[in-house]
């Protein structure tokens, strides 16, 4: 319904943004922390939005781009995610990232988010993995100590967290930490 609105900052009260369009309209409107640190009022913004209909209410939701604002959608298909809590979501992350995180089955990045909990981080990457077509592993999420201390390993010698982890899933099941460790290396040239 409102899907962009371009004017001029009024107000800024916590999270929230007062916005003026050229007609001399006021929209009242939720705001990303990085558009409140980037704007203050007297300056010019233009915003993606998403407007949600409550039967007591109309909130407009703010967004830097549509990168952002797709996001936020795409996070209202999980089951049990409403628009506060995606909207959380999209304040404290980039997509590039979640897409990341999701892809690397990242379940640590999800709950480092305020408000979210291992059982809606789980949701949301099995339900986002199906949806961007990635594989989702629950022996991804869940490493036992071992695996842990493989992974630190990896990482120790340059590999990135997420890379660690997806060598880690290809190895076969049943090996020693030593094990391991060696035939990942082997796996990728460095031995």
């Amino acid at each position: 319904m409102i899907g962009k609105i371009k004017g001029t900052v009024s107000e800024i009260k916590g999270n929230m943004g007062l916005i003026e369009t050229s007609s001399g309209i006021f929209f009242r409107c939720y705001l990303t922390p990085a558009i409140l640190s980037a704007k203050t009022p007297g300056e010019k913004i233009e915003i993606y939005t998403y407007l949600q209909v409550r039967e007591d209410a109309l909130i407009l939701f703010g967004f830097e781009d549509q990168s952002e604002h797709d996001l936020f959608t795409l996070l209202l298909t999980v089951s049990g995610i409403g628009p506060k809590t995606a909207y959380s979501i999209v304040s404290f992350t980039k997509p590039t990232l979640l897409y990341e995180a999701v892809r690397s089955n990242q379940l640590d990045y999800f709950t480092k988010i305020p408000g979210l909990g291992k059982k809606t981080a789980m949701k949301i990457i099995l339900e986002l993995s199906q949806k961007l077509k990635e594989n989702f592993s629950l022996d991804k999420m869940y490493l036992s100590e071992d695996d842990k201390l493989v992974v630190d390993a990896f990482v120790s010698l340059g590999f990135k967290s997420a890379d660690a982890k997806d060598l880690l899933s290809k190895l076969p099941k049943g090996l020693t930490l030593e094990e391991k460790i060696r035939q990942g290396l082997q796996k990728v040239g460095k031995i």
